[in-house]
Parts: structure tokens; sequence; C-alpha cells
């Protein structure tokens, strides 16, 4: 009698570079595909939407009732997001991440207000229609996540790994609009220079999001995350870390 062979073990053991590949993609996305149960027939359904990031890393959107995936959250919020952006080549080379998990609908408050500047700095156009009474906001939480960073490279990361290093302080979302909107109108160079520093040359850069672990940096279509090293205790460092950043 032979015996069985087990399944082999194609997973790698999850390390702080796969933790930081990871969040580098759920940050610099501009859009994930998005996928549903049909409220209708039970079926995948499969759709794209712009994201955003909130602080602690969660992702989140913000979409149109008319749209398919809204009542099909309605009925069963579980669904998933798919990230990652083929470049040249092969496509499937490139490092992509499934996040399986639920929305929420995000009702009036701090959470919905800070999420809605983040969106709104990444993703501009949404200022024509975010008063619009049909459009709401959502957070997604992972549960299971399946990072694929190329051939013979394939995570499964807790949902804790995307987690910003340390938390959150209490004062980190009352603090960050203010920072991003006078770092935008009064020191468009060091916004730019802290683009240069992640390969981000010329003008037109705008400081979009800053969270403990680093700062997203957007030009109309680009998007690129400068991290901290090390990561910021709390909002009252943050002033201290973007002036040593921009004098280099």
């Amino acid at each position: 009698m032979t015996e069985e062979k087990k399944p082999r073990d194609v997973l790698q053991p999850v390390d702080d570079n796969a933790r930081r590949l990871a969040k580098e993609l759920v940050r610099s996305a501009r859009y994930a595909a998005l996928g549903t149960i049909d409220a209708a027939t039970g079926a995948p359904s499969v759709s794209r939407v712009a994201i955003a990031t909130f602080a602690n890393g969660d992702a989140g959107f913000f979409i149109s009732a008319l749209a398919a995936h809204h009542p099909n959250l309605d009925k069963d919020n579980r669904c998933s997001l798919l990230v990652g952006e083929p470049g040249k080549g092969d496509p499937l080379a490139h490092a992509r991440m499934t996040l399986i998990g639920k929305a929420q609908k995000l009702g009036d408050g701090p959470d919905r207000d800070s999420f809605r500047a983040r969106y709104r700095e990444r993703n501009a156009k949404s200022k024509l229609y975010e008063d619009l009474p049909d459009f709401s906001y959502w957070r997604f939480r992972p549960e299971k996540i399946s990072l694929n960073a190329g051939f013979g490279r394939a995570f499964a990361l807790a949902p804790g790994d995307l987690d910003v290093a340390g938390g959150l302080g209490q004062d980190w979302d009352a603090a960050e609009p203010s920072v991003i909107a006078h770092m935008n109108a009064d020191h468009a160079s060091a916004v730019e220079k802290y683009a240069s520093l992640i390969g981000g040359e010329g003008n037109g850069w705008r400081l979009a999001c800053i969270d403990p672990e680093g700062m997203d940096l957007v030009r109309g279509d680009e998007v690129r995350r400068l991290w901290f090293d090390p990561p910021l205790k709390s909002s009252s460092e943050i002033r201290t870390r973007l002036v040593a950043l921009a004098r280099g």
C-alpha cells in the first residue's frame, strides 16, 4: 500500500516584507474589483469601485444606490476586493491581493467625516457628487487575505497584518485634515520633495493622506506611497517628521 501524498503547501511564511507589500497594494490602489453576491440570483457579481483607505489601513469606497453592487451589499454585506495592477509582460507575474470580508455602510459621525475627507483627497472628482443623497460611504474589513507577490510567492495574511503597527492615537483623525490642507496650500515645494524621494519627479503633487506609517501622494492618476521609518507614535510627531523629510 502506497502512502498517500500530502498536498504541497505553497504558502510562504508571512514576514515584514510581505506585510509591507500588502499594505502598499491597498494604500496605493486607486480602484479595486469588488465581488458581491447578486441580491436576485445569489450568483457571484464583480464590479469596479474607486477606493481610499482609513487611517488604520481599512479600505473603503463611495457608491451610488443605483449601482448593482449597492443592493447586493444591502442584502448581504459579505464581499471581496482585488487590488494590484499588472505592469509590462505577464500580468500574473505582478503582485495582487484578494481580501475577503464584510462591508459596512457608514452613517453620520466621525468615522464617515474622516473617511469622506480622505476619499475626496484621493478621488478629486468625488467632490462633484459627494453630497448627492443616493451615494453612501462604506468601510470594508477583511477576514481573510490572500497575497500573491508573483510566481512562487503566496502568503495568507491575518486581518491585523494590514493594520497600522501600534494603532492610532485618539486625536489622529482630528489632526490629519488640517495637516494636509496646510501642506498643500503653503508647502507645495516640500510635497514635491516628498514625491521625489520615491521616484515621483516633477510638479503638481499633492498630499492626500497621512497615517503613522507613511503618506500617500497623488498627481492626476498617479499614487505613490512614502513610508515613515520608524513609524510615528502620535500625531504630535507629524510636523517634526515632515520637516526632516523636506530638509532631506
